[in-house]
């Protein structure tokens, strides 16, 4: 394929990059299994299949060019991919950004790998199975979202979306990919900043043990040397410091970054593998009520993303959409993003790296019944896949697995199920807070958050600002322990300017029936819904307990109506209404006062 025409045709990986990869995205056979019935049929060794679809685009979305928003119980995807000999020398790695939910994959009709999980990237080595020329690499997946026993974040249990609810997502939605690498090669990269010592400490994983090789680590800062240390490789995991001769902080709204290049180096001396990546060197700290970058308090004003799009749902429709969507939360004032209920993809975190824009990163998990134990035993491979992903994005600032953990048909939470969460993610990441389940109800946290959705602002400020404790929503479920404490999401103020003025004449005659969905009584006008913002807001910065916010929502989704800009990222609000607004949400927060 033409590599002009390949959709989403950037590297999904900028932190763990070879230069021997090539993107599969593009023109996929593909058919729908709605009785999930095909795998008994053969259809693993079938040599074509019907219909065609544009990956990594959902077949719900219009950018796949099916736009088919039915429940399917399974989809599969088939296509021809030739390899050369050269090609062949090493693995051939087979890269998957994300499929959702359960994934087979067969290559010349032979059973290569398989994940569980529809949020996270996998990788199936395909070595085995191909040969140079043309190979049929066919994909299965299948989407139960309605048993309770998978993570489905805000994708719809109804036929049509509804509430906080929207399409849903089917199969293959990141990029798919190939990396052709030694016998020996870089797996994966973990690295730790230590700004105070100046250094920064690495663990690099090779697929098998590198015994007699040696890894070389080379840091550079805006183009100038900045560092080099080597170790010797023992086993899989070979761990060492790579001091630093400039010392350069990654901040938000400053994102100073080195670049770091790992070479692995056979007996010989010889480059066996090369990898680029680069880290930022910042350091995170709970102290006296606050949150500190760098030995600083920083208050996070954040905003609540979905990473929902009209055109990909999911998936962004190109890699600059990913990047404005960032450039507009930090234009409203924003320094960071709960990316809410979902994974997002690789290329977001590096763009907030980029940008200096801070990310909690999350994970979806309503349509999960955690009111059972064994959901542990779905969702703890998963988070920690994420963990894992993610660890070295300087933007990413904490975690947070769960989102308001509701009872499950009248059941309440497993507490296990969040604790063992919590402590599984201290382990794997102890440099990172960990809210447990955002809003409610907390089992142990490191950070206490609520969410309100009140509308008044008189109650909003008396509820806050004027309240000597933190305000308790659910005191009955659990209990403020001493923690950094914030309204992690507020807002959600409904404003749609037609539906306004439709409701202003069904008010005059006597009528109901309103479209659309918010949270609590909706503005009449613009200039009320800017006042409304901007006093709720107000309410949270004059809390001297407050260590920061979060506003629902950055943009309107579907039939929710309570973003800051519309579905398809274009201004709600008069320039006039955005002034009130931004300068609500950029006012000094109590907490910077002191």
């Amino acid at each position: 394929m033409d590599p002009i025409s390949i959709p989403r045709p950037e590297h999904p990986r900028p932190q763990f990059y070879r230069e021997s990869w090539r993107s599969l995205n593009g023109a996929w056979q593909f058919d729908f299994d709605y009785s999930d019935s095909k795998k008994a049929q053969g259809w693993a060794e079938k040599d074509s299949l019907p219909l065609s679809i544009t990956v990594p685009f959902c077949p719900e979305s219009s950018l796949s060019g099916l736009g088919a928003t039915d429940f399917v119980d399974a989809v599969w995807y088939r296509r021809e991919v030739a390899l050369t000999e050269q090609e062949l020398e090493g693995r051939v790695l087979l890269h998957f950004g994300a499929v959702d939910y359960h994934c087979e994959v067969f290559v010349n009709g032979q059973a290569a790998g398989s994940h569980d999980g529809g949020y996270t990237s996998f990788t199936v080595d395909i070595t085995e199975a191909v040969h140079a020329g043309e190979n049929a690499v066919t994909v299965y997946a299948s989407d139960h979202l309605r048993t309770g026993k998978q993570p489905s974040g805000k994708q719809s249990h109804q036929f049509a979306s509804f509430g906080c609810f929207y399409t849903r997502t089917t199969g293959i939605w990141q990029t798919v990919w190939l990396e052709f690498v030694p016998k020996v090669y870089l797996a994966s990269l973990e690295a730790v900043p230590d700004p105070d010592n100046a250094c920064v400490h690495l663990r690099a994983f090779t697929n098998v043990p590198a015994s007699g090789m040696k890894l070389r680590a080379a840091a550079s800062l805006e183009g100038r040397e900045a560092g080099e240390a080597a170790a010797a490789c023992t086993g899989s995991c070979t761990a060492f410091t790579l001091p630093l001769s400039e010392t350069a902080l990654w901040e938000p709204g400053s994102p100073r970054l080195y670049d770091l290049a790992l070479t692995l180096e056979s007996g010989e001396g010889k480059a066996a593998d090369k990898v680029s990546s680069y880290f930022g060197l910042r350091k995170i700290e709970l102290r006296d009520g606050a949150i500190q970058i760098n030995g600083r308090p920083v208050f996070q004003r954040l905003v609540l993303d979905q990473g929902f799009y009209p055109d990909g749902i999911y998936t962004a429709p190109s890699d600059e959409a990913l990047r404005q969507d960032i450039r507009l939360s930090m234009e409203m004032g924003f320094n960071g993003a709960r990316l809410h209920e979902k994974v997002f993809e690789d290329r977001f975190l590096y763009w907030a790296d980029r940008m200096g824009y801070l990310v909690w990163g999350e994970f979806p998990n309503w349509g999960l019944n955690i009111s059972e134990a064994d959901a542990l035993c779905t969702v703890l491979p998963q988070w920690l896949e994420e963990v894992k992903r993610d660890f070295n994005h300087p933007a990413l600032i904490g975690w947070c697995p769960f989102n308001e953990t509701w009872d499950f048909n009248g059941r309440p939470q497993d507490d296990r199920v969040l604790s063992g969460i919590y402590y599984a993610t201290k382990a794997a990441d102890p440099t990172r807070p960990v809210i447990d389940t955002s809003g409610n109800f907390h089992v142990v946290t490191d950070i206490y958050d609520v969410h309100d959705y009140e509308q008044d602002p008189e109650v909003f400020y008396k509820r806050y600002a004027e309240n000597p404790e933190p305000y308790e929503n659910y005191p009955q479920r659990q209990r403020y322990g001493g923690q950094p404490y914030f309204v992690s999401e507020y807002g959600g103020t409904w404003w749609n300017a037609e539906e306004a003025a439709t409701q202003r004449v069904r008010m005059e005659n006597g009528e109901g029936g309103l479209t659309g969905w918010g949270y609590g009584a909706r503005p009449l006008t613009e200039e009320e819904a800017g006042k409304r913002i901007a006093a709720l807001t107000k309410a949270l910065l004059d809390d001297p307990k407050m260590c920061a916010y979060c506003y629902t929502q950055l943009t309107d989704v579907e039939q929710e109506q309570n973003g800051l800009y519309t579905y398809d990222r274009k201004p709600k609000f008069s320039e006039a209404v955005y002034r009130v607004i931004r300068e609500g949400f950029a006012a000094p927060a109590a907490i910077e006062k002191k």
